[in-house]
């Protein structure tokens, strides 16, 4: 099912990289935010050394790549280069894929180290989290798959605007899954663009995959490497019946099933966003929302 687009709409994407769809109705909204650092708590990780590759929850695996040539000191490149020859234990619906499995962690750098090694310790880690029989039963109640869960979970850490929200945003996600209606989120279109600014509003007939304000159901693929906060959301999402939300202002999130609800709570983001009184939001703020039609 295709979303009905109103006339005299335009897409944007925001200084923070998310995409908007800006229409005469309501609109969907979430945040990508920083989130803690998780730690790979063991003896020998410390008595690694100093050096040490961070990798934040959410990342995606280009960014993860990148990271691992500079902390090898490689020619750029050389990471992507590797997946080949890694060997990496992926599932098979990833098809080689590793994004969603480059688990977000602090990772010893070993002397000896290489690009390869790295991946799969990140991979390896990503399975003894993932492969567990609470994430298994949390996507069997979902009617979803490990590996779709995965790709939920990448949706909820680039869309939540705080932990706090995260299971709520998870059961918006899989309410409109189970209504059969498109996620509407600019977070995956985004991603297929790989951009993080710029004009989108060419892009908002894109035939790609990842493009949910078109395509019902999930992109093909994760859309970040999520940490085990979002996968707990999505494992174990609160119960309501939510369909949309938009960030007000930071640390106000507005969750409901009511489209005129929504409608309002949106009037109410723009007349804050424009308002001269308003300061600039800092980085790290909620982004502006993206459009989200009504349920038919």
């Amino acid at each position: 099912m295709q979303m009905n687009t109103p006339p005299r709409s335009t897409m944007r994407l925001t200084r923070r990289g998310k995409l908007v769809l800006v229409v005469t109705g309501a609109v969907l909204a979430g945040t990508a935010v920083a989130v803690p650092l998780l730690s790979l708590a063991s003896g020998r990780a410390e008595q690694a050394g100093p050096r040490t590759l961070v990798i934040p929850e959410g990342r995606r695996a280009s960014q993860v790549y990148e990271a691992v040539d500079k902390a090898l000191a490689l020619p750029p490149g050389s990471t992507r280069k590797s997946l080949g020859k890694a060997g990496l234990k992926l599932p098979k619906e990833a098809q080689g894929n590793p994004e969603g499995y480059l688990f977000p962690a602090v990772y010893p750098i070993p002397k000896g180290a290489t690009p390869a090694s790295l991946l799969r310790l990140m991979v390896d880690t990503a399975g003894k989290k993932f492969d567990t029989t609470p994430v298994a039963a949390g996507a069997q109640r979902n009617t979803l798959n490990v590996y779709q869960t995965v790709i939920v979970a990448s949706i909820v850490q680039a869309e939540a605007t705080a932990k706090a929200d995260m299971g709520k945003v998870a059961r918006v996600i899989l309410n409109r899954l189970q209504r059969g209606m498109p996620l509407q989120v600019g977070s995956t279109l985004n991603y297929a663009l790989n951009r993080t600014g710029g004009d989108a509003g060419e892009h908002a007939d894109s035939d790609s995959p990842y493009n949910s304000y078109r395509r019902v159901g999930l992109p093909p693929t994760p859309i970040g490497n999520p940490g085990p906060e979002a996968m707990h959301a999505v494992t174990n999402p609160p119960s309501g019946d939510w369909l949309y939300y938009v960030t007000v202002k930071p640390g106000d999130t507005r969750f409901t099933a009511d489209y005129a609800e929504h409608v309002r709570n949106v009037a109410e983001f723009n007349a804050r966003r424009q308002s001269p009184a308003q300061s600039p939001q800092p980085s790290g703020s909620p982004r502006q929302p993206a459009v989200t039609q009504p349920p038919r």
